[in-house]
């Protein structure tokens, strides 16, 4: 199996969640999280909802997004 650990929370598994980055091998996937939270559901109604996750999953979610945005190349219009 070929996992790519991305930090100590976040893989990509190509045969689980299509190889969407989840959250320690689990097939809770990051954009679930970032959903939720985007929802307005808190840290505390995620980790009662779903008892495999920790708070510092939530924040490895919020820190990958983080780093997928600050590493976007930025389209100018001519």
């Amino acid at each position: 199996m070929n996992v790519i650990a991305l930090n100590d929370r976040i893989t990509i598994e190509a045969g689980k969640r299509s190889g969407k980055p989840c959250i320690r091998g689990l097939r809770i996937a990051v954009s679930d999280v970032l959903g939720w939270l985007a929802m307005g559901m808190s840290t505390k109604e995620i980790t009662e909802d779903f008892p495999e996750l920790e708070d510092a999953d939530i924040y490895a979610c919020l820190k990958f997004a983080a780093s997928r945005e600050h590493s976007m190349q930025v389209l100018i219009a001519a």
